[in-house]
This record gives structure tokens, sequence and C-alpha cells, in this order.
């Protein structure tokens, strides 16, 4: 984003530490802008940010925390593998309700100018392939930990309903990776799941499924651009989708991966592969913000994996739900 809409404006971003959070921060930083960092993460992205270790989970700190702000980036959030999100409910389900609960009520009670809300894939239906903006709220979402999602999203529109308010805004998103992922292999997602293994010496690397499932695979920067058109452009009251606007084969990602770190891999068919398609309609995203993703599946993934290569440690100072 080239322009200086948020020149001296004291912006808020949650979770400002994470893979997606880091991007945003370079972004508003560029743009002039005066940025909080709240995160539980024993990590400093920018010694140009004032950065708050708090928990979100306590509503007076959030009250505190968005007295003087203008502008809420809310990316604050637990990533899981599907595995540990099933296996982990509670770890998974709860902070994520109180976190998304407790920051909105503020920014909503402090009045701040504008939010963002970064919802996700797993808000939509789990009976949908192509996941088009519009859909209503009448299905459940793809699965437990869509729920926490799609209540962030159903407190947001219970503010415009009641009063009208329409500058918090929400952008959902799909499988996002880059530099400051999660490497932890006994959580992570895919990405970085691949990548910590291949780091780990597994040969061949071995992956789940026939590799014909196509996933929306997202880089960090285009993940962090359209989260910031749409807290400048705003969403009208609805969500809107961020995501690659492609179908990658899983077979293709590895493929890719192994150009990028010369391993070795087997496919096993043992194990399941997954829903055979899942793709975000980007239609509003380019109509409404003019959102227009850059980066190329093999241009992502050499910057995440050369970041890893230098970062390999920074997962351990990363807050850890599931110990």
């Amino acid at each position: 984003m080239k322009n200086n809409f948020f020149d001296q404006k004291n912006v808020l971003v949650t979770g400002g530490t994470g893979l997606i959070g880091r991007q945003v921060v370079k972004k508003l930083l560029e743009q002039g802008s005066k940025v909080t960092i709240v995160s539980l993460d024993q990590v400093t992205v920018d010694d140009r940010v004032n950065l708050i270790f708090g928990d979100l989970t306590d509503l007076n700190f959030c009250k505190e925390i968005t007295s003087s702000i203008d502008y809420v980036c809310h990316l604050a959030g637990i990533k899981a593998s599907i595995e540990i999100s099933k296996s982990h409910l509670a770890s998974h389900f709860v902070p994520t309700l109180m976190m998304n609960c407790n920051l909105l009520e503020a920014a909503f009670q402090n009045q701040v100018k504008g939010l963002v809300y970064t919802s996700s894939i797993g808000a939509y239906p789990a009976d949908e392939s192509i996941l088009h903006e519009g859909i209503k709220y009448e299905k459940p979402p793809m699965d437990f930990a869509g729920w926490a999602k799609r209540m962030g999203e159903l407190q947001i529109h219970a503010y415009k309903v009641q009063h009208g308010l329409e500058n918090f805004s929400i952008v959902r998103l799909p499988n996002v990776y880059g530099p400051g992922d999660n490497f932890d292999p006994q959580n992570a997602m895919v990405v970085a799941s691949l990548m910590a293994r291949i780091k780990a010496g597994e040969k061949p690397l071995k992956v789940w499924g026939d590799g014909t499932a196509r996933r929306d695979f997202l880089f960090s920067a285009d993940a962090a651009e359209g989260i910031l058109l749409a807290l400048q452009k705003g969403t009208r009251g609805e969500f809107v989708n961020i995501g690659s606007g492609t179908a990658i084969p899983i077979s293709e990602l590895v493929e890719t991966l192994a150009e990028i770190t010369d391993v070795s891999y087997e496919f096993d068919t043992s194990k399941p592969s997954g829903a055979p398609l899942k793709l975000l309609e980007i239609k509003r995203a380019k109509e409404w913000l003019n959102y227009k993703p850059k980066f190329s599946l093999k241009e992502g993934l050499k910057e995440t994996w050369d970041w890893f290569s230098e970062n390999e440690g920074e997962s351990e100072k990363r807050k850890n739900y599931f110990t």
C-alpha cells in the first residue's frame, strides 16, 4: 500500500509478533504510524514500536490499551494444526473467545476510529469448496475451532445491528505462511510443519494423502496488505476474503519446497488427503479494496525458508497454549 493514510496515527496491533502481525507492523511503520504491539511472545520485531506484554483475556487490560488508540488491527489468535485443535479443544477455543470478546468490546467502548478483525477460512461451512463471500450464518462453521472465529464476527454484527457501527471490518484468511510462523512441528500448520521436518532431516519427507487436494496458500505480506486495505477502506459491515486467488495442489506445494530445499519426498496414500478443494473467492477484496496479491508460491516459500533457516529457535520464545 503506497499511501499515508495511517501517518501519525496511533495504531494497536494485537499479535504483532506473529507472522502476519510483523508484516502489518512493517507496513504501518513505513507509513509513519505510531505502533503499539500487544503480545505474549518474548520476541522483538522492531525497536520503533511500543511493545506491551499482556493478556487480552483480561477486559480491563483491553480497555487500558485501547484508550488512546485511533485504529486497531486485531490479529491475535491461536494457530494450531488440525490434529491439535481437535484434541485440545478447550486450550484452543476458550482463550480465543475471551481475547476476541474483550478486545472488541474494549475498542467499542473506547470508540476507536476503526478496527479490523481477522477471521479465518474455518468460519465457512464444511460442505463448501469455493468459499463465496456473502454467505449467511445459518450453517455451522467448518470445524469446532471455526466457532471461535465465527463468534467474533457475530459480535461485530451485533454492534452493527444495535448501534449502526460499520467501522469494524472483518477479513477471512486462508492458510497463511511466512517469516515468523510457528515452526513447532507439534502444532504447526502445513507449510511450517513441512519446513520444520525438512530442517530436522526427515528423509524422505512423508506427506499425507496423494497430493491432489488443493488449498489456498497466502503469503503473510499479501495478507498484511489486504488487512490494512480493509482497515482503511472498510468492509461495509460484512466480511471480505483475503486470499491468493489460486488453489494450489499439495503436490505442487511439496514440489516447490523440494526445489528450494533439495529434499526428497513421498506421499503416504494410506493417510487422508482432506477435502479435495478449499479456495476463497476474493471478488469483494478486488472490487471494494483494490486488493491484488503479489507473491508467487515460490517467492513466498523461498522467503519463508530463508527466514526460518536464520531464526530456527524463535518458536521457543512464542506463547504456546498447548503445553
